[in-house]
C-alpha cells in the first residue's frame, strides 16, 4: 500500500464499520465520527456523512445516544456556522425515537447548535423544524419541541413570535401528559426570551393553565420552573400571579407537589419581597415543617436556615424556632438528619442570647 493510501484505510475501515452488524463496531466509529469527518473534508462530510446519518436511525439507542452527543460538535467538520443547517436533519430524526435519553441529547445537541448559527438561517431552517416536531403526530416529536422554542423565539419575526406563542400555548394543553410535563419544565426558559408585555400575558396564561393540571406531575413541573419565572416579573406582579398558586400549591393534595413547593420556596422569596414573606410564604412554610409526609419535612428542615436568613429574628423565633424544635424529635431519622445538616447555621440568624 503506498503512503498516499495508507492514511485513507484506517477511515475505509471506520466507515464500514458504520453499517457493521456489531454493535460496539458501529459504537467505536460513531465515537469517531470527527475522525472520519476530517478525512472526508468539510463537502463530503455535507454530502455523504450526514446524509447517510440522517438515514441511519433505527439502530441501538446506546449508538444513536453517541450519535446525538457527537454531533453537538459538529458545526467545524461541515464548514462552520454557515453550514451548519446541515446538522439539523439526523438531530430531528433523533427527536422523535422512543428512548427518552437519546431525544435529551438531541435536544441538547440542537439548541448548541442554534445559539451559534446565524438569524437568518434560524428563521430559514431552525423555527421550521421546531414547528415540524411541535404538529408531530407521536408525542416524542411534541416532548422534544418544548426544549427549543427558546432558542428559535429571539430570531423571528414579530408574526412568527405570535405563532411560536400560539404553538407553545398548545402543547401545555396536549392530549398526552408527557408533552405537557415537557411543557411545563421548559417554560422558564421560553419565558427567559419573550418580551415583557408577552410574559404577562401569554406566557402566565400557560404557567395558570399548568399549576391547574389534573397530573400532579405536571403541577410539580410547573411548580419546579416557578421561582425562575418569579424572577422574571416585576416584584408585583410575581407577589399577584405566582405566589397564590405556591402558597395553594403548599397544601396540594399531592405530596410530591408540596416537596416541590418545599424544594422551591427560599428561591422564590428573593423574587417577591418582604411584606409578602412575612405575610404568604412563612405560614405556607411552617405548614411544610408540619406535613404529614416525611418526605416534605425533610424537603423543608434542609432549607430551615436559608429561610430564617431572609427573616428577622423576632419572626424566626416566633414562628420557625417552635417547628425546629418540633423537627428534633421527629419520628423519621431522615428528618433529623436533615435538620442536623444546617440547624447550627440558624446560630448566627438568632443571635448569641437567643440562640
Amino acid at each position: 500500500m503506498s503512503t498516499v493510501e495508507a492514511p485513507l484505510y484506517p477511515i475505509a475501515v471506520l466507515i464500514d464499520e458504520l453499517k457493521n452488524d456489531d454493535i460496539q463496531l458501529r459504537l467505536n466509529s460513531i465515537r469517531r465520527l470527527s475522525t472520519i469527518a476530517r478525512a472526508l473534508g468539510e463537502e463530503r462530510t455535507r454530502s455523504e456523512l450526514i446524509p447517510f446519518l440522517s438515514e441511519n436511525n433505527d439502530d441501538d439507542d446506546e449508538v444513536l445516544l453517541a450519535m446525538a452527543e457527537e454531533l453537538g460538535v459538529f458545526i467545524p467538520y461541515v464548514g462552520g456556522v454557515e453550514h451548519a443547517h446541515v446538522l439539523l436533519t439526523p438531530l430531528e430524526t433523533l427527536c422523535t425515537v422512543e428512548e427518552t435519553c437519546v431525544r435529551d441529547k438531541a435536544v441538547e445537541s440542537l439548541c448548541k447548535i442554534g445559539s451559534q448559527m446565524r438569524e437568518n438561517d434560524l428563521i430559514e431552517w431552525f423555527t421550521p423544524l421546531v414547528k415540524r416536531l411541535a404538529a408531530g403526530e407521536w408525542f416524542t416529536a411534541r416532548v422534544s419541541a418544548c426544549g427549543l422554542f427558546h432558542i428559535a423565539y429571539p430570531s423571528a419575526p414579530e408574526t412568527l413570535k405570535t405563532e411560536l406563542r400560539s404553538i407553545y400555548g398548545q402543547l401545555c394543553q396536549d392530549d398526552m401528559p408527557m408533552v405537557r410535563r415537557s411543557a411545563a419544565s421548559n417554560l422558564w426558559k421560553f419565558a427567559g426570551t419573550v418580551e415583557s408585555a408577552h410574559l404577562k400575558a401569554d406566557i402566565m396564561q400557560m404557567f395558570e393553565d399548568l399549576t391547574q393540571d389534573d397530573q400532579d406531575t405536571v403541577r410539580l413541573l410547573a411548580v419546579e420552573g416557578c421561582a425562575a419565572l418569579g424572577r422574571l416579573l416585576e416584584p408585583q406582579d410575581c407577589a399577584a400571579r405566582i405566589l397564590p398558586v405556591i402558597v395553594n400549591f403548599s397544601q396540594d393534595k399531592s405530596w410530591r407537589v408540596r416537596y416541590m413547593v418545599a424544594n422551591q420556596l427560599y428561591e422564590l422569596c428573593e423574587a417577591v419581597g418582604p411584606e409578602p414573606i412575612r405575610t404568604d410564604l412563612l405560614p405556607a412554610y411552617v405548614r411544610l415543617l408540619r406535613d404529614n409526609e416525611a418526605e416534605v419535612r425533610i424537603a423543608a428542615a434542609g432549607k430551615v436556615t436559608k429561610f430564617c436568613q431572609i427573616l428577622s429574628p423576632e419572626l424566626a423565633i416566633q414562628h420557625i424556632l417552635p417547628c425546629v424544635k418540633e423537627l428534633s424529635l421527629d419520628s423519621s431519622q431522615h428528618v433529623r438528619a436533615a435538620l442536623a445538616s444546617v440547624v447550627m447555621g440558624m446560630a448566627p440568624v438568632l443571635g448569641k442570647v437567643r440562640a
